[in-house]
């Protein structure tokens, strides 16, 4: 006699629905507290919504660099410009590409945009360079050695202090064997070995300078001779276009000096680290850098060779962006840090430390454009996606009452968890990962009302069919899911693969319509497993289901139920003619 068969529980482990819907209850009950905790109960709103400014940055080519902008170096400019933007506290800002040649920097409300606009915009080419000549900003038609042309404040004896855009001037200046500056005199006499001439020593190898150096010495002493430092304009362009191996003419970045400056000994690419501070001893606010390795050494030869010159021969120049901020002297050999001190506030010194640590641009931008976006106009937008959505979610809610009746309320409570969490998730993916709901995200929000209805309409229509086969209603919903679970993940799988193909090849708002679609598709499948399903079980046991009642939406009757099937039992023909 064989063994009778073990009965199985539901398919789908649906014995328990209680446990999955706890599950998922304590799951949005800690996403709530969490939002409230991180005192974040709405999510943070782009700058299409909140307002902010939007700045376009052209790139600019130097002379002979036409090829330097290209796709790796706008890429490179565009990393930098983020790293900048969020050392300023700004996570939700955007830096993006536009075509060959222009980034858009996109700076929410409540940030300070001036200052983002200067950190963005800013090169950020520091070079340290030897002085070879100072004297006041303003143009001097004839360069005189006497101390009364020359500004009267010195800089501190030592490398890591001296007042910003200052120097010591000296009528005996040399420029350490640089055979580059013979026309930069320091009188109108036209013997270079004049007594109190600042012009150059010849190096050993050369024994006058050629007719082409000459001349580029002549055109140099005329650019220092008329340069006028007093404007912002013309401090900018001082240095434009020059090499780091070029002798450059530059302004202090107060405009109150004016250089000749040599080659470039350290570059600002071998600054590791910079960082603000106050010097309470002298009372003013400092960068301190620090150097690589290489750095360090490149640093240690040129102060060697500066504490055995003369002022102003042993200052070295920090020029940034072709303006120099500091000219301090130097007394002795140092290596592995150096300071920067002037006149900072406390704003411009970690402006500066910021563009020092996050490094130099790799092109030169100039601002084309800067368009500020109202709070007014986002509050608009804004508003016109939440009527949007509304309405359409007035049209689902219409449809599955109209079509499926009392299983709209399930379908309801379905997009309501649906709902909280979306929210709550977004709410705390703002200070988590920098997430900032755009119009474009709330375009993908509604898009998700009507993925996520599909599921619901997959399955109600799975358990349609099972009924209409002549199932009752509980044998009917167990059956009826695994068929629907298949349709609906295959489903999900392929909106995933798009928003996730879309987020990736797309950029800027776009990206925010992507990763919404991507995020609701997600707890589309969660809702649908551990909260749509367990609540069909449920309701599946109560009265007004299963006995079909006409406003549940399973009435047999009106789907057009087919009879129960039942096997007729088989005769067997009689053997004995008495029993025909």
């Amino acid at each position: 006699m064989a063994a009778p068969k073990k009965s199985r529980g539901p398919a789908g482990g649906q014995g328990r629905p209680g446990r999955s819907l706890a599950l998922i209850l304590i799951a949005m009950v800690a996403l709530t507290g969490g939002m409230f905790l991180a005192h974040q109960p709405t999510p943070r709103l782009g700058i299409d919504l909140a307002g902010g400014t939007s700045i376009t940055l052209e790139a600019k080519s130097e002379p002979g660099q036409e090829s330097a902008i290209n796709k790796t170096n706008m890429d490179t400019a565009v990393q930098i410009m983020e790293r900048r933007v969020n050392g300023l506290g700004v996570s939700e800002a955007e830096v993006q590409t536009q075509g060959d040649r222009n980034i858009i920097v996109n700076i929410p409300k409540g940030t300070n945009s001036a200052q983002a606009r200067e950190q963005v915009g800013t090169t950020a080419k520091l070079y340290f360079r030897p002085v070879l000549t100072v004297a006041q900003g303003t143009p001097t038609p004839t360069p005189s050695a006497s101390s009364s042309g020359k500004p009267d404040a010195s800089t501190s004896p030592s490398a890591s202090a001296g007042d910003k855009g200052k120097a010591t001037p000296n009528a005996s200046a040399t420029t350490q064997g640089r055979a580059v500056t013979d026309g930069l005199k320091a009188d109108s006499t036209p013997d270079p070995k004049a007594s109190g001439s600042a012009a150059t020593t010849p190096s050993p190898s050369a024994s006058a300078p050629s007719a082409e150096e000459s001349a580029a010495a002549t055109k140099l002493q005329q650019q220092f001779a008329d340069l006028d430092c007093s404007s912002k304009a013309s401090r900018s362009k001082a240095a434009q276009g020059a090499k780091p191996t070029d002798t450059v003419v530059a302004c202090s970045s107060e405009g109150d000096a004016k250089y000749v400056l040599g080659p470039a000994e350290v570059s600002g690419t071998e600054v590791n680290n910079a960082k603000a501070g106050f010097d309470q001893q002298r009372g003013m606010w400092i960068v301190n850098m620090e150097f690589t390795k290489k750095g360090s050494k490149e640093f240690q030869t040129i102060t060697k060779k500066l504490s055995a010159q003369p002022s102003p021969q042993n200052q070295f120049a920090i020029a940034l962006d072709g303006e120099v901020v500091s000219a301090p002297q130097v007394n002795t050999t140092l290596s592995g840090s150096a300071e920067i001190s002037g006149s900072f506030t406390q704003q411009s010194a970690d402006d500066l430390a910021n563009v020092l640590s996050y490094g130099a641009l790799p092109l030169s931008f100039k601002e084309q454009s800067v368009t500020t976006v109202t709070a007014a106009l986002g509050g608009e937008q804004l508003q016109a996606g939440l009527i949007a959505g509304a309405i359409g979610l007035a049209l689902v809610i219409i449809y599955l009452v109209a079509y499926y009746r009392g299983l709209a309320f399930i379908a309801l409570l379905s997009l309501l968890a649906s709902g909280i969490l979306t929210y709550t998730l977004m709410s705390l993916l703002g200070p988590a990962i920098g997430f900032a709901l755009n119009l474009p995200a709330v375009c993908g929000a509604i898009v998700a009302i009507g993925i996520t209805a599909d599921s619901f309409i997959v399955y109600f229509e799975r358990i349609r069919d099972e009924i209409r086969e002549g199932r009752t209603l509980r044998p009917a919903v167990e059956r009826a899911w695994p068929r629907a679970r298949r349709t609906i993940l295959v489903s999900d799988f392929v909106s995933f693969l798009a928003a996730a193909v879309l987020f990736v090849v797309t950029v800027g708002k776009v990206q925010g319509f992507a990763f919404t679609l991507g995020l609701t598709t997600l707890l589309d499948v969660v809702v649908v497993f551990l909260f749509t399903k367990p609540v069909m079980t449920l309701m599946a046991r109560t009265k007004f289901f299963s006995s079909g009642h006409p406003w549940s939406g399973l009435d047999p009757k009106r789907l057009g139920a087919k009879p129960p099937l039942r096997r007729s039992r088989r005769v067997n023909a009689p053997t004995d003619p008495k029993e025909a």
